[in-house]
């Protein structure tokens, strides 16, 4: 059946929904098809705004007998057609109403009053202190159409490269922040009526309620064109009730599978040599700890691309899955409505798989289940929180105990996080004050042999310079890494070998081995110029 056609049926559904309607009510039904192309409206009864609002049009003047004709719909209200009556009473003039339907009152008032296709201007980041810019955009999103208000604010987010958007309830208004490159911007200050449009296509979208006083989680997609390249945009939806109403943060996951690419994440050769010799063998625990958005799903994703190959089994367990990759089976697990990941991992061991990761590590059911899974041929993956890798691995041992048999368990641990990388193209190089230079000096003074020593007497550092395309100077985020390769000196604390067990000891031995800290490699990557020990000292 051609478009046309089906068109031509839907009119004909909606007017006979409407005739019905009309004979319920005991009103006078008009069908408008053949004359809604030609009819036209009377100006200046009603404005363009209360038309649109109200459902309804002027159709024809008795002239001299002042009376008005109005075509109302079944979505006109009531109480305005009462308002009418009476206003034309008290002048003595008479108001009629017939019904026509939804469709004759669009083509009607699309002839008349044509929508207008608006284009709004692209979001800028402000600059600290910049008013002028948040003004702008407040009066941006203020104006966008209400059925395009939540649409514009995605589409502007990952054009910007935002992480997450906060919408939040204060006092005086609403505001709006993005993540970008890790740090958080003010972006607008919303009307409440924009905030309740955007709440309302959050919970029809993300299937979440705006009328909840729990917190809630959700999940949606959105596919997203810009300059004509189409991709499919994951979101993670958190709402939670707060003083003022239901503050929400929008995460954003705008990667395909040729994104996660270990070779994309700018991690050093040895770290990179260390992950592709635990992860080819078949069976142990690597574990990646860190905070909230420091990029440890990704890496993990990376990895389990990396591995994803026509002879292996791979299975997730994720809460909930961000990023879908062909060839593994993703199975969601809903922990909010009672269900756990140790109860489904011991499900998935039964189907046989060669690599499993599991979203997350809370509870010591789960560990004790994962680090099982690790030593009876399965190479096991999961986040697990912790500040260091020192400090994981001292946790992993107050939830499972110490146990000669788990300590061959866990392979690898690494901490990481993400600082923003300094914009090539308009960095500066400085001379560092005696303090800096000083501090410097102290950060790497245990620094592992192995590991070049830069010049400590005569290292340049490099500032951000903002441009038209960096507001702030920085441009995307690097990886710093700290991994703790799980050697025969670190498994001595799981075996039960040394009666105190506490986190400085594990980090003592780990160093012992070779490890190099966060801060380490922090600060040599300042020393390189690809961020600043600003950035390292604001994340690190």
């Amino acid at each position: 059946m051609d478009e046309q056609k089906i068109q031509e049926r839907a009119r004909e559904q909606d007017e006979q929904s409407t005739q019905g309607r009309a004979s319920i009510l005991g009103m006078q039904y008009l069908d408008l098809r053949g004359v809604d192309q030609t009819i036209d409206l009377i100006p200046g009864v009603l404005s363009n705004e209360d038309m649109h609002k109200n459902r309804l049009v002027v159709l024809k003047s008795g002239g001299d007998s002042a009376s008005w004709e109005f075509g109302v719909t079944t979505q006109t209200p009531q109480s305005f057609i009462r308002e009418l009556t009476a206003k034309y009473a008290a002048q003595a003039q008479n108001a009629s109403f017939a019904l026509i339907s939804l469709g004759a009152f669009n083509v009607l008032m699309n002839r008349y009053d044509p929508p207008v296709i608006a284009v709004y201007d692209d979001i800028k980041i402000a600059k600290e202190g910049d008013s002028d810019t948040m003004s702008e955009v407040s009066k941006t999103l203020n104006s966008v159409g209400s059925d395009e208000v939540f649409d514009y604010l995605i589409t502007q987010a990952d054009r910007l490269g935002a992480s997450d958007i906060h919408i939040e309830n204060q006092r005086n208004g609403i505001r709006v922040r993005m993540r970008v490159d890790g740090a958080l911007h003010p972006v607008a200050e919303l009307d409440s009526d924009r905030y309740r449009v955007i709440l309302g296509a959050l919970a029809s979208r993300g299937n979440i309620s705006t009328a909840s006083n729990e917190p809630q989680s959700g999940h949606m997609q959105k596919e997203i064109s810009i300059n004509g390249v189409t991709h499919l945009l994951n979101m993670r939806i958190e709402v939670i009730p707060t003083m003022y109403g239901q503050d929400a943060v929008i995460r954003l996951f705008n990667y395909d599978e040729s994104m996660l690419n270990l070779e994309r994440l700018g991690i050093g050769p040895d770290e990179r040599k260390e992950i592709d010799e635990i992860i080819s063998h078949p069976r142990g625990m690597v574990l990646m700890v860190g905070p909230t958005g420091s990029g440890k799903s990704t890496t993990l994703y990376s990895m389990i691309n990396a591995l994803n190959t026509t002879d292996r089994k791979i299975i997730t367990l994720e809460d909930p899955i961000e990023y879908g990759i062909s060839g593994i089976s993703q199975i969601p697990v809903d922990t909010t409505g009672g269900q756990s990941f140790a109860d489904h991992l011991r499900s998935v061991l039964r189907l046989d798989p060669d690599v499993v990761m599991v979203g997350e590590i809370r509870d010591a059911d789960t560990a004790k289940t994962a680090i099982q899974a690790s030593i009876t041929g399965h190479l096991v993956l999961s986040t697990f929180h912790a500040n260091s890798t020192a400090a994981a691995f001292s946790r992993m041992i107050d939830l499972i105990g110490v146990n000669p048999i788990f300590s061959t368990a866990i392979r690898l641990v690494i901490a990481q996080r993400l600082v923003r990388r300094l914009d090539d193209t308009s960095k500066e190089e400085y001379e560092p004050d005696e303090a800096t230079r000083n501090w410097v000096k102290a950060a790497l003074v245990n620094l592992p042999a192995h590991v070049q020593k830069p010049d400590l007497d005569t290292f340049k550092l490099w500032r951000p310079v903002p441009n038209e395309h960096s507001p702030f100077g920085y441009n995307g985020r690097i990886v710093i890494m700290e991994q703790m390769v799980v050697t025969e000196a670190i498994q001595k604390f799981l075996r039960g070998d040394i009666a105190e067990v506490h986190t400085e000891m594990i980090e003592q031995a780990a160093r012992a081995d070779g490890m190099v800290s966060l801060l380490e490699h922090g600060v040599l990557a300042a020393l390189r110029g690809d961020t600043t020990l600003d950035e390292v000292n604001r994340v690190i």
